[in-house]
C-alpha cells in the first residue's frame, strides 16, 4: 500500500486543506495518508490559534489516518530548518513513498533546477550570495536574486525563476525537494496549484479562505463567517475551544512575559539564539521598553533585513530558551522517535509499518517518552513540554496550564 506525507500545520484545518488532501492521495496514488504537524508554535512564530491535540482531531475526522507532531526544535524556524526537520522525520519512518504539497508554480520541475542549485552550493552561488547580503537585502531576498541570475546565465527565465521563489509555497516547496536531495530518500514529491487566496490573505469571497483570513475572523469573534469556510468538524471544534477558554491564543497574550524576559537577559544571553545578529538583540531590548505589546514590537524591529516572521521566531525561542546549539545538535541527530497526536485504523496499520521498518522509537504515552533516547532527543522533549506549557499560560483561562504533555492522550477515531 502506498502512503503519501503530508507537511502541515493545520492552523486551523479548513476546507482548502481538506482539497489539499484528497489531491495529495489522488496524484500520489496513495491509500493512506500521514501528516508531520508543528504542535503548541507554528512557523510564522505564534502560538497556534487552538492547541495541538484539537488541530489534530479535526485533521482525523476530515479523513487524515495518522498526525505525528513535529518536534518544537523545528516547529519555529526558517523555512529551510522546518521543511528539513519534517522531510527527515518523514523520511526516517520507511513507510512513506510519497510526499505532496502545494505550490504556487504546481509543477515540480519547475521547482528541482531551483532545489538543485541551493543544494550543490557552488563557490559561484556563494560569491553571488555574498554580494547580495552586502547590499542590505534580507537572507532570503539575497538568495532570490543569487538564484535567478545564475539560472538565468542557463537559459532560464531569470524573471520567471525569481518570482517562483518569491511565493511562500513555492519557497516551502524548494526547502522539502533539497530535503529529499540532501537526503538521498526515496520518497517522490508531487505537487500540485494552489487554489483560492494566499496564505497571508485576509479576504474570504471564493469559498476557500486562507488560514490566516480565518484567523482574523476568529480573533474578531466572527463566527458566523467562519462557519462556512471550515469542515464541520473543525467548526464544532473551534467552538468547543472557544467555549472552554473563551479566547484563541496569539502572541499578544504573551506581551508582558516578553517584555520582561527582554528586560531580564543581557545581550550576551540573547545572542545565543538562532539568527539573533550582533545588534539585533540591543535592537529588541530597547524598542521593548518603548511599546505595549507584542505586536508593537515586531513591528517596530521589523525592517528589510529582519522580516517580522524572524522577529517572531525569535520571541518564542527566547520565551523558552531555545538556542541555538540544540537545534543545531537535533539537526545533527538522527530521529529518533516520532509522537502520536491522533490516528485512525488506517493510522495504527501506518504505525505498525514504521515499528516494522524503522527503528524509531514510538510515543504515544509520553511519561514513557524519555527511555532509552539521547541527551540531544531527551533535550528536544523537555522543551516540547516547556512549548506545550507555555501555549497554556497564554490561554490565562486554562484550569491545568501546566503538564499537559502528560495528561492528554492521542485521540483515536474507532473504525
Amino acid at each position: 500500500m502506498r502512503t503519501v506525507g503530508l507537511i502541515t500545520e493545520y492552523n486551523p484545518f479548513h476546507m482548502g486543506h481538506r482539497l489539499h488532501l484528497m489531491e495529495s492521495l489522488r496524484l500520489s496514488g496513495a491509500d493512506r495518508s500521514v501528516c508531520i504537524m508543528s504542535g503548541s508554535f507554528v512557523q510564522r512564530g505564534e502560538p497556534a490559534i487552538v492547541d495541538k491535540w484539537t488541530r489534530a482531531k479535526m485533521a482525523i475526522d476530515s479523513g487524515v489516518d495518522l498526525v505525528l507532531e513535529l518536534p518544537f526544535v523545528f516547529s519555529t524556524q526558517s523555512a529551510e530548518i522546518f521543511s528539513y526537520g519534517a522531510v527527515r522525520l518523514l523520511d526516517a519512518t520507511n513507510s512513506v513513498s510519497h510526499l505532496a504539497f502545494g505550490s504556487e508554480e504546481g509543477k515540480a520541475d519547475v521547482l528541482e533546477p531551483i532545489a538543485k542549485l541551493l543544494v550543490s552550493e557552488s563557490e559561484e552561488f556563494s560569491a553571488i550570495l555574498k554580494k547580495n547580503l552586502s547590499s542590505g537585502l534580507s537572507f532570503s531576498s539575497a538568495r532570490s536574486l543569487s538564484v535567478s541570475e545564475i539560472l538565468g546565465k542557463m537559459g532560464h527565465d531569470q524573471r520567471l525563476i525569481q518570482d517562483t521563489i518569491s511565493k511562500p509555497n513555492n519557497i516551502l516547496g524548494i526547502e522539502y525537494l533539497k530535503a529529499l536531495i540532501k537526503l538521498k530518500s526515496s520518497i517522490r514529491p508531487v505537487t500540485f496549484m494552489r487554489t483560492g487566496h494566499g496564505y497571508k490573505d485576509t479576504s474570504t469571497n471564493l469559498g476557500i479562505a486562507s488560514a490566516t483570513a480565518i484567523r482574523q475572523l476568529l480573533l474578531n469573534n466572527d463566527f458566523s463567517k467562519v462557519e462556512g469556510l471550515l469542515p464541520e468538524f473543525s467548526y464544532s471544534l473551534i467552538v468547543k475551544f472557544f467555549s472552554e477558554y473563551k479566547t484563541f491564543n496569539y502572541l499578544d497574550n504573551y506581551s508582558e512575559i516578553i517584555k520582561y524576559v527582554l528586560r531580564l537577559k543581557s545581550s550576551e544571553e540573547l545572542s545565543l539564539y538562532m539568527d539573533m545578529e550582533t545588534g539585533l538583540e540591543n535592537r529588541l531590548k530597547r524598542i521593548s521598553s518603548e511599546v505595549k505589546t507584542a505586536e508593537n514590537l515586531v513591528q517596530r524591529t521589523t525592517t528589510k533585513r529582519y522580516p517580522g516572521t524572524r522577529i517572531r521566531r525569535l520571541l518564542v525561542h527566547i520565551l523558552t530558551d531555545l538556542k541555538a546549539d540544540l537545534i543545531k545538535q537535533a539537526l545533527n541527530n538522527k530521529p529518533e522517535y516520532v509522537r502520536v497526536l491522533a490516528s485512525n485504523y488506517n493510522g495504527f496499520e501506518i504505525i505498525n509499518e514504521i515499528k516494522k521498518n524503522s527503528d524509531l522509537k514510538i510515543i504515544t504515552k509520553f511519561s514513557d517518552a524519555f527511555s532509552s533516547l539521547s541527551e540531544t532527543s531527551k533535550a528536544m522533549l523537555e522543551k516540547e513540554v516547556l512549548a506545550t506549557d507555555l501555549y497554556y499560560f497564554g490561554l490565562r483561562g486554562s484550569t491545568h496550564p501546566f503538564g499537559k504533555d502528560y495528561l492528554v492522550s492521542p485521540y483515536v477515531l474507532s473504525k
